[in-house]
């Protein structure tokens, strides 16, 4: 029997790094394990600030990736970057809620109010006229579109226009006009009511519709009138087999991914801080690591403090398969979810990585959402409000008592977010 065929269109794929791409190259690896045949659709030239080559190894032969041309207006943004004499800012300092330079002001403004879904909203209209042809030319009967960036699903929406016959499902990755990252933008009343619509015929024209967590499940259905369906985000157990735990001599605490002025670690820095002066914990004995791109806020903040820069490193993306051993050498793992008012529904890809690790876990962020619901039913950390700073304290000491006591964790039971089961739920959803 013939594999049944699929056409994924997205905008993160290998070389892109970071834990979004993971989602759908995940899926795809699994899916030729299933008896289908994965076309991915991908941009020839993207625009993104995590590159990670090591995670090419994972593409199976028996996907067929099309990379076709992609115009975004980034680059014009660079230049004028420069003849105003800026350096090049980072993505972690972009997203700002508070006080921003001129130049970011301005850069943030034209950002959210002229290119609306996003800036890669000049790739739609070829890639709808190129895919038109692969689809009837090879019988493609199912496409996948996954955002953010949500200009995606736009190519979805009209190529679904065109060949009505075609089943089209919608991934939401992050929100779309309730995301937080536009609260950053400038937005216009106008250029937020053209988001609200464009996601409601997004949410009312696609066949299926499917995001990574509980919360975003109930706000998609409220604004789409429509059933929305849950598949998270996992970890792939085939990663984790070969992963060592050895104990550190120091109490080695790790944030991995992005640290911006809505992921803020201070109060878990603070908290930890206070413990250091007090000899709660001693200098001499604990090493606090951020892997990945850091905000030059937060950077300054811990690099100016004489007692915190002598615990805290900053080390530059690492590719994935370096990432893996890290976890090995890793006491405890900090989580930081975005301080919005959509934060019920932060899922993060890592998130997962840590749950598969076997390190416990402290978090920042609602003790009444998503996250906090998976690490107690797994049993695999603690969740504190931001403002929480005793409750912060009296976990980094339980965590640090731990280390010193040599304690080791339980295995745990956290099959269901493995990412094979995840795609034979999607694979139950595309039959």
């Amino acid at each position: 029997m013939e594999n049944k065929k699929v056409l994924i269109i997205t905008y993160y794929w290998p070389p892109s790094g970071g834990s979004g791409v993971q989602r759908w190259l995940k899926f795809a690896k699994y899916l030729t394990r299933m008896g289908w045949a994965p076309y991915v659709f991908t941009p020839e030239n993207p625009s993104f600030t995590i590159k990670d080559e090591s995670l090419e190894k994972d593409v199976p032969n028996a996907v067929e990736v099309i990379k076709f041309p992609i115009w975004e207006p980034y680059q014009l943004f660079f230049k004028i970057q420069r003849l105003f004499g800026k350096k090049e800012i980072k993505q972690s300092d972009f997203i700002s809620a508070g006080k921003k330079s001129f130049f970011q002001s301005i850069s943030s403004w034209i950002r959210g109010n002229l290119f609306i879904p996003d800036a890669r909203i000049f790739w739609v209209k070829p890639s709808v006229a190129f895919l038109v042809d692969l689809i009837e030319s090879n019988q493609i009967e199912r496409i996948i579109t996954t955002g953010p960036p949500h200009s995606i699903h736009l190519i979805g929406q009209r190529l679904k226009k065109k060949l009505p016959s075609v089943q089209w499902m919608a991934d939401f990755r992050d929100p779309w006009s309730e995301w937080d990252l536009l609260d950053t933008l400038s937005l216009t009343p106008w250029a937020r009511a053209k988001h609200r619509r464009m996601e409601y015929k997004v949410l009312t024209q696609a066949d299926r519709v499917i995001t990574i967590a509980p919360y975003h499940v109930q706000r998609l259905e409220y604004l789409g009138k429509r059933q929305v369906d849950l598949i998270t985000n996992g970890f792939d157990d085939e990663d984790f087999n070969n992963i060592v735990h050895v104990r550190n001599n120091k109490f080695t605490m790790r944030h991995i991914g992005v640290v911006d002025e809505l992921r803020d670690p201070r109060p878990i820095m603070k908290s930890l801080r206070e413990m250091l002066l007090a000899k709660t914990i001693l200098d001499n004995t604990i090493e606090v690591e951020f892997i990945g791109s850091v905000n030059s806020t937060f950077k300054s903040y811990v690099e100016q403090d004489d007692v915190l820069s002598k615990v805290t490193k900053f080390i530059n993306q690492v590719p994935h398969e370096k990432l893996l051993e890290i976890y090995g050498r890793t006491d405890l793992q900090l989580l930081v979810l975005a301080h919005t008012a959509i934060a019920p529904g932060n899922l993060p890809g890592k998130f997962f990585e840590y749950l598969a690790s076997g390190n416990p876990i402290l978090a920042i962020g609602p003790v009444d959402g998503d996250a906090a619901e998976v690490l107690k039913e797994t049993n695999s950390g603690l969740i504190h409000e931001r403002e929480d700073e005793e409750g912060l304290k009296s976990s980094l000491k339980m965590y640090y008592s731990h280390w010193e006591e040599k304690k080791t964790y339980s295995e745990r039971n956290i099959n269901k977010y493995t990412r094979k089961a995840l795609t034979e739920q999607l694979v139950r959803l595309l039959i």
